[in-house]
């Protein structure tokens, strides 16, 4: 039998998932005593708990922390982990509304299937983005639609789930506002009005796992596109291409692939949205850091 090793933190957001974390908090644990000698449990009850956590447990020599949460408790666990030259395994089971990183990583979206192959689970090296002096897993988006979804509440998204970001998205698409971008990127830099930048590190965005098909979690690269109408038109051009997972080749997107970028804009005050919530103003640096965490993952994903 393999042995067990030393230390597991397991960072539970009892708010998350329409708050059943306090549900599978139990249930986690069991599973991961199968693997860990020491399964230590904390509860967040603020924001930025969760990165305190993970960074202590990374002090501390954990062997892994796994979070259990919607996109924005793991977006502060891996900000709590990737500072550090000594970081422990990530392990998460997702309890949020979209589960970006789920999706891309094979991770079942279901807490039960979640938590049971938390037991064979196998590591994986997984890219990390840096924007600014802060860490994100998924994506970095600017743009009209980018700021509308920064609305959400947490109520709003117990009471509708993904919908409440459709509800806030649809209003701003309705104004169909551009903005003038300048894009500095390692191949050149691209000038002109656009209604979105969307900067992925994976292949799902707002829950559409055919949006940058080409990404890998740990290809080393970041996935820029660059929506330069948004219209009724232009949509009903691009859904197509989007489902088939194609949607560099639609008329109205601009593709870049890309180690570094730079993003601003003319206008002031645009906040960009970093992995589903606000981040910094433009202007934004960005730039990859290839398999810098091992994620668990279920053994055949």
């Amino acid at each position: 039998m393999k042995k067990k090793m030393a230390k597991a933190l397991l960072i539970v957001n009892p708010s998350s998932g329409k708050e059943k974390g306090a549900k599978y908090k139990d249930m986690t644990k069991e599973v991961l005593e199968k693997r860990y000698e020491d399964v230590v449990v904390k509860e967040t009850e603020k924001g930025g708990d969760a990165t305190d956590f993970a960074s202590d447990a990374a002090k501390q020599d954990f062997d892994a922390v796994v979070a259990m949460g919607g996109d924005g408790t793991l977006n502060e666990v891996i900000n709590g982990l990737a500072p550090h030259d000594n970081r422990p395994a990530f392990g998460f089971i997702p309890l949020g509304t979209v589960n970006d990183l789920a999706r891309s990583l094979g991770i079942p979206r279901k807490p039960e299937k979640a938590i049971k192959a938390l037991e064979k689970a196998v590591l994986k090296p997984m890219d990390l983005g840096k924007i600014e002096d802060s860490y994100f897993m998924n994506v970095v988006a600017a743009g009209m639609i980018a700021q509308a979804v920064d609305k959400v509440d947490v109520e709003q998204k117990t009471k509708f789930g993904s919908l409440a970001y459709f509800f806030e998205g649809v209003k701003a698409f309705n104004k169909g506002e551009l903005l003038h971008f300048q894009v500095e990127h390692e191949a050149g830099k691209w000038e002109g009005e656009a209604a979105m930048v969307i900067i992925g590190l994976t292949n799902s965005v707002a829950g559409i796992e055919t949006f940058a098909s080409d990404a890998k979690v740990d290809d080393g690269y970041m996935h820029l596109f660059l929506l330069t109408k948004l219209n009724l038109l232009s949509t009903a051009n691009m859904l197509p291409k989007l489902l088939s997972g194609k949607l560099e080749n639609s008329d109205d997107v601009i593709y870049i692939k890309t180690k570094k970028v730079q993003v601003q804009a003319d206008e002031s005050d645009i906040v960009v949205n970093v992995d589903g919530d606000p981040g910094p103003s433009l202007p934004v640096h960005l730039e990859v850091l290839p398999s810098h965490l091992q994620v668990l993952v279920p053994k055949n994903s």
